[in-house]
């Protein structure tokens, strides 16, 4: 498993995730922290995007996860975009998503977030 990641910290969304009904129809904010493992010797070297995996389409895979159809757990969201990772970009031997609800709505509670973390790899 190579040391080397790629990480995109602080993705904000507005999505409508959420076991209660409330979380359907009216959405919330979502923040998600995605790492990548992958060997980013040849690219570091060639200094070329052919040979690492794009920002830009990282981003996209996880925006079209968590802006897509509703899901009722957190947990799902996460390995959702995990699978999406895995799939979509060959290079990626590991992945690392946190997933968190800002100020989730628990009734008495002052809490800043609310996360799920989940690592899945390749093999």
């Amino acid at each position: 498993m190579p040391q080397d990641k790629i990480t995109l910290q602080g993705m904000q969304f507005y999505a409508a995730h959420g076991s209660k009904p409330e979380e359907r129809s009216l959405g919330q904010p979502f923040q998600v922290d995605l790492e990548v493992e992958l060997d980013l010797q040849q690219a570091g070297t060639s200094d070329s995007l052919k040979d690492t995996v794009s920002y830009s389409r990282l981003y996209e895979a996880v925006r079209e996860v968590v802006e897509g159809p509703p899901r009722n757990l957190l947990e799902t969201v996460a390995l959702s975009i995990a699978a999406r990772v895995l799939e979509g970009f060959p290079a990626v031997e590991g992945v690392r998503v946190r997933a968190s609800k800002p100020r989730p709505p628990i009734k008495g509670s002052v809490l800043d977030s609310a996360s799920v973390e989940v690592y899945r790899t390749r093999s």
